[in-house]
């Protein structure tokens, strides 16, 4: 082995080895096995607490693991962090040592892929800040937007600890907004999460109107310079709450905010026990709350959390201790949330925008047909790679089996959440992959056939397929880093996959598949008679540019006929609710107590919510079948915690409908802002990869080409938008979505793709001087490329099939939209883009070959001194 050989072979190694170390192990440890592994003092106390959580898990499975060893540890009565090293995990204030000690355990027994809500179940919510709440004037002129983010997400990850998440996702989304995904996170603490996040806990300490009775009694209220109406819970005699009127400052007296607070605690009061909170404030605060409690002594201060008079008790003397009480009408559950959000105050309120919910069952079966769909997609390309290329078709298999492994450890180390979409962009990638080596095999193919040594053929394939592979690459490339640039959540983990796919099958085309045939080549003999290949598309000869014309009027009709049938027929109806703004639910049901739609929309008129959609869906994959409701979206009841429309539509159902057995799966609420941006960062990131692409095609060869090439790829795009319209012929048809938008930016950079290997064996013909016409060297490059076209797209389709077959949800969305994709891509490629070249010339040879000397050409391959491509 040679010394460039013997450095190839190492660094294929290191790799390899890297990218298992990151994927290992795949799996988290079970929680009661980790504790009981990391517990290294009391041995009977251990041994008794996970004897009880084991019991718990058995007795109640649907309580989660962790909620079964919390309750095994609270049972014990035993100070867990006596159990554990004292550096294990930090413990200060009053902070519950065993959630601390649980969340750290969980994270130490993590595994490396990390699943997405649509997986494994839990819930996600898109929150956006109110900074107008707040000036700067308050937090300091350094405090900018990104640190009021960066706050945010550090108080919201001390808040949702309490969950006892494994892997809570909380990240910024754009300048203002942050997500926070809970995976696996139980119906009954959804509510609670979702309150304790959205609560600021923005607390304000103000001074109440002097003469407030008697200004309310006035008609109307009369409300003095500087104070505004609010309303206070009050409990009356016969135990009903209702809200009384108070005037409080508009502004907090002197500044006296919740920032001030050092600790929170819930209390009871000394009288009635009832729960209280019982707060810290630190040094300045104290001075502060001192002062203003001394120089107001007689008069109510109103304590307002979050905009709401929580109490305003009377000032009896001056409290210069630090600490102070809030009460109020509290029950035990929400006296110690409120203690929490006090001890992890926001600077600034936030706005929910959109919900989604799955339920952990859903999520099984999307991994049971994720992992179907990849198996199958994996045999079937793998399967044909072996049997039409034989050795090196199992030469390249290989390679395919070391892409996998490299994409799976670059995407573990980057932490890349596994969603739906991103094992379609794993399955896409496999198909992607053989790309390159159909490339350089079908020049070796030729060169053999120009009567070329099996190394020379070898060495020459290689070197010729470079220019095109690289090229075709990069462009795929474009599109797949706009993916993760204006991609949400789960379309940026599809992005991630593909551009690292699309850069490890470089990786494993041009070196590993490279070093296997050098080692076969100087070591065997296996290749001593040539490199055998079935050849099914032979010498073709075919008069494409013939039928451009045709085929132009024609694909333009089907585009004009879709489009319109989409705008004018289906209407509103093509927009899902990630663009539309809405609220969606999933339903599963006994099908053997199937409801009509039309009875689904009568009961659901009782709901009275406005217009409600129903479509009844069934999973290719495991036939079940469910009910999708969709409903017109009410922010005023999300804004206020009330029910929403789908939640009534769904009450309605199952009281019409007790036989039919309607349980939730999934929940999906969209606000129309978040639609809007979905819309907006389309358009924007399809723009930009056209532009990226036309760049670089210009560069790369000339304007003409890429001017092709981009309508190609626009053609492209409305051709498969046409035919999404045109599902509405087959029942409710499918609807615009953000799964839908990442099919469409992927096919942009696969249909560029085969526009570029047509491209390059153009202008190789062209720099070889070829004789003929333009039209004839079209048409010659075109039959030359035919097979390398036909396999591609073809290996693409397979895996892309599996994905329709096999996968359910987003996944059959997204393989439906690229198969449409892939056919027209393949179609454009030929009789577009190419077309468009030859009529942007008029026939006429473009600027590229003027300097080229004429050689002849046998058999699709390059004469024996002839130039080589570039």
């Amino acid at each position: 082995m040679n010394r460039s050989h013997f450095y190839k072979s190492l660094l294929i190694v290191f790799v390899m080895v890297w990218s298992f170390s990151q994927i290992w192990p795949p799996q988290s440890r079970n929680l009661i096995d980790q504790f009981d592994a990391k517990a290294t003092s009391g041995g009977t106390n251990i041994n008794a607490i996970v004897a009880l959580a084991r019991k718990n898990e058995a007795e109640f499975p649907a309580r989660g693991t962790y909620s079964n060893l919390l309750a095994a540890i609270a049972a014990s009565k035993v100070d867990v962090a006596q159990l554990f090293p004292t550096n294990y995990v930090p413990l200060t204030g009053n902070v519950d040592p065993a959630r601390a000690i649980l969340n750290r355990l969980q994270r130490d027994g993590a595994g490396k892929f990390k699943l997405g809500l649509d997986l494994q179940g839990g819930t996600s919510f898109l929150l956006q800040m109110d900074s107008s709440k707040i000036s700067t004037n308050e937090l300091g002129a350094s405090f900018t937007k990104n640190m009021m983010v960066e706050q945010a997400v550090t108080v919201l990850r001390r808040r949702v600890d309490q969950f006892g998440v494994a892997e809570p996702i909380i990240q910024p989304a754009g300048n203002d907004q942050i997500l926070v995904q809970l995976p696996g996170l139980s119906e009954s603490d959804k509510e609670i999460a979702k309150q304790q996040i959205q609560k600021a806990a923005f607390l304000e300490f103000r001074l109440v109107d002097p003469d407030n009775e008697e200004h309310l009694r006035s008609q109307p209220p009369l409300i003095p310079p500087g104070f505004e109406l609010k309303r206070m819970p009050y409990r009356g005699a016969d135990g009903q709450q209702i809200a009384v009127p108070i005037l409080v400052t508009r502004k907090p007296e002197r500044g006296m905010t919740g920032k001030y607070i050092s600790d929170s605690k819930v209390g009871r009061g000394q009288l009635t026990g009832a729960p209280q909170i019982n707060f810290e404030l630190n040094t300045a605060g104290a001075l502060l709350f001192g002062d203003i409690t001394r120089e107001n002594i007689g008069r109510r201060l109103a304590i307002v959390l979050d905009g709401e008079v929580i109490s305003a008790p009377v000032i009896q003397s001056a409290i210069t201790g630090g600490s102070g009480v809030i009460t109020g009408d509290f029950s035990e559950k929400e006296a110690e949330n409120l203690a929490s959000a006090l001890q992890n105050p926001l600077q600034t309120p936030l706005t929910l925008l959109n919900e989604r919910s799955v339920d952990p069952k859903l999520g099984k079966d999307s991994i049971e047909s994720g992992i179907k769909a990849s198996i199958f997609g994996v045999l079937a390309v793998a399967a044909f790679m072996a049997i039409y290329y034989l050795l090196s078709g199992v030469i390249a298999n290989v390679a395919l089996l070391v892409n996998i492994l490299i994409l799976l450890g670059v995407m573990c180390s980057l932490n890349v959440t596994y969603t739906l979409p991103g094992i379609a962009g794993i399955v896409l990638t496999i198909g992607m992959a053989v790309d390159a080596n159909v490339l350089i095999f079908e020049r070796i193919r030729e060169e053999q056939a120009a009567g070329k040594s099996v190394r020379g053929s070898v060495a020459a394939g290689y070197g010729r397929a470079f220019a095109t592979i690289f090229d075709s690459h990069v462009t795929t490339l474009i599109s797949a880093v706009l993916l993760i640039i204006f991609g949400t959540g789960a379309i940026k983990g599809f992005g991630v996959a593909l551009t690292v796919g699309v850069a490890a099958s470089l990786f494993t085309a041009l070196v590993i598949t490279r070093l296997i045939f050098d080692f076969l080549l100087a070591k065997t003999t296996v290749l001593s008679g040539g490199i055998r290949m079935l050849h099914l598309i032979r010498d073709m000869n075919l008069d494409f540019m013939k039928l451009a014309k045709i085929a132009f009027a024609v694909s333009w009709s089907i585009i004009i006929i879709g489009m319109g049938y989409g705008i004018f027929v289906r209407g509103s109806n093509m927009m899902g609710i990630e663009f539309a703004g809405g609220d969606s639910i999933t339903l599963a049901f006994n099908t053997s107590a199937k409801v009509p739609t039309e009875a689904l929309r009568t009961a659901a008129a009782t709901a009275k919510v406005g217009e409600v959609g129903f479509d009844y869906q069934r999973d290719r994959s495991t036939g079940k079948e469910t009910l999708r409701v969709t409903t017109l979206h009410d922010e005023v009841a999300a804004r206020e915690g009330r029910p929403g429309n789908y939640i009534k539509v769904e009450e309605a159902l199952k009281k019409a409908f007790p036989t039919a057995e309607f349980s939730r799966l999934s929940t999906d609420q969209v606000g129309p802002i978040v639609g809007q941006e979905i819309q907006k960062s389309a358009v924007i990131a399809s723009i930009l990869s056209l532009f990226g692409i036309l760049l670089y095609v210009a560069v790369r060869y000339e304007f003409s080409f890429a001017v092709g090439a981009v309508l190609a790829v626009i053609h492209d795009v409305f051709m498969t938008i046409g035919c999404y319209c045109l599902t509405g012929l087959m029942g409710e048809g499918r609807q615009f979505n953000a799964t839908f938008v990442a099919a469409l930016l992927t096919i942009i950079g696969f249909s560029i793709n085969d526009t570029i290997v047509i491209f390059d064996r153009i202008r190789e013909d062209l720099k070889l001087g070829v004789p003929g016409s333009f039209k004839d060297l079209m048409n010659k490059a075109l039959n030359q490329t035919l097979s390398r076209t036909i396999i591609t797209s073809g290996t693409v389709f397979l895996a892309t099939m599996s994905l329709y077959i096999f996968g359910g949800g987003p996944i059959n969305d997204f393989a439906f939209t690229f198969l449409v994709g892939i056919i027209t891509g393949t179609y454009s490629s030929i009789y577009i883009a190419s077309a468009l070249v030859l009529w942007w010339h008029k026939g006429q040879r473009p600027a590229i070959g003027d300097n080229a000397t004429p050689v002849g050409r046998e058999s699709g391959g390059v004469r024996q001194g002839a130039a080589a491509s570039a």
